[in-house]
């Protein structure tokens, strides 16, 4: 791959020690680090539990189930990329199935270049969804930020008998004069006046 700053964590659930070796090959480590392994859908779950892995490989079928709920279920509760690789017959079954999920399914045997383009294709997948969740934290720090504010210019209407667009310039001037952000103005406003 390309120079970049990121590495992707990568699971990789398996029954078969050499299908996880062989994986581990296609993944060098200036790309994808750390490469964790699991044997069955519990031990896997597990890890999830641990960590937060950008890109989950699961081959079916796994000790303790088939593996299809496993990858729909990550896919549900997290951002991790899923590739499933499923027996050829069974492929349009199981696409159907995890599809809507998100999962992506290649049917096996495939070559080494699928899986590795695949893989890249989970990559990008990856970064597109990081970026997503890093707009929707700072919406949501704004809309914190906005709740706050109104809560601050509620209380000083409320306590020193300001007019709604008088405590609007107070907090905004506080936020000027004293050089922090409307949210600790409003924070501090919070604490003098909210009564206990």
């Amino acid at each position: 791959m390309v120079f970049q700053e990121r590495t992707y964590a990568v699971l990789i659930v398996s029954a078969s020690e050499k299908f996880t070796e062989t994986t581990r090959t296609l993944l060098p480590p200036t790309d994808y680090w750390p490469v964790e392994a699991a044997r069955s859908t519990g031990e896997a779950r597990r890890r999830l539990l641990e960590t937060d892995f950008d890109i989950v490989l699961i081959q079916t079928p796994l000790r303790d189930e088939f593996g299809s709920r496993l990858a729909a279920d990550i896919c549900r509760s997290s951002g991790a990329g899923v590739l499933l690789l499923v027996k050829k017959e069974l492929y349009d079954d199981v696409y159907a199935k995890v599809m809507e999920e998100g999962v992506m399914v290649l049917p096996v045997p495939t070559s080494t270049q699928v899986v590795a383009q695949t893989l890249r294709i989970l990559c990008a997948a990856r970064e597109r969804l990081r970026r997503m969740e890093e707009k929707q934290a700072t919406v949501e720090e704004k809309i914190e930020e906005i709740r706050l504010v109104n809560r601050a210019k509620w209380l000083l209407i409320e306590r020193l008998g300001m007019a709604e667009g008088e405590a609007h310039r107070y907090v905004e001037k506080q936020a000027m004069d004293l050089r922090l952000s409307r949210r600790e103005v409003a924070e501090n406003i919070i604490k003098t006046y909210q009564s206990p």
